[in-house]
């Protein structure tokens, strides 16, 4: 029996659900800057796809609690939104936007999607020794980590 060369060939990292939400957080996070504010708000009130938040626990390894946390929405409501096909509300799309534009300038200062991600997951000494990524849970906390990106991009100790 021949086998191709392309049966022989492990799957391609499309196929993996953990790369699929990997790359789905950070073309949702790519396309943020396209849009006109007016259109941002217009998709935060509208609600944003549950199935991101599975996208986001991937890209960035969180645990249950972190994902409640940042979204300010239990597990299971968040489940349930997935499951009956229904948008997260504004207030988890608006958190999950502000995550995607602050990754989005992550990815350009590191200059990859992969190094963006394990900074925003890593605790940082310059922002008191949380997380980037928890730190996106607030406005202030963001502002934070985009002053430490600045500061990073410029040539500064961060």
């Amino acid at each position: 029996m021949v086998v191709s060369a392309a049966a022989r060939r492990p799957a391609k990292k499309q196929d993996d659900p953990r790369e699929a939400g990997v790359a789905a957080f950070w073309h949702f996070s790519s396309n943020r800057d396209l849009l006109k504010d007016s259109e941002r708000l217009d998709q935060i009130k509208e609600g944003f796809s549950a199935l991101l938040v599975q996208a986001l626990r991937v890209t960035f390894n969180l645990h249950e609690r972190n994902v409640e946390t940042l979204l300010n929405a239990s597990i299971s409501t968040l489940e349930r939104r997935r499951r009956e096909h229904k948008n997260l509300d504004p207030v988890a799309s608006e958190r999950l936007d502000r995550i995607a534009t602050v990754c989005h300038l992550a990815e350009e200062v590191f200059e990859s999607r992969e190094g963006a991600a394990q900074w925003m997951s890593k605790p940082n000494k310059a922002l008191g020794g949380i997380a980037p990524i928890m730190l996106c849970e607030t406005e202030i906390g963001a502002k934070q980590v985009r002053r430490v990106l600045q500061a990073l991009e410029w040539g500064g100790a961060a």
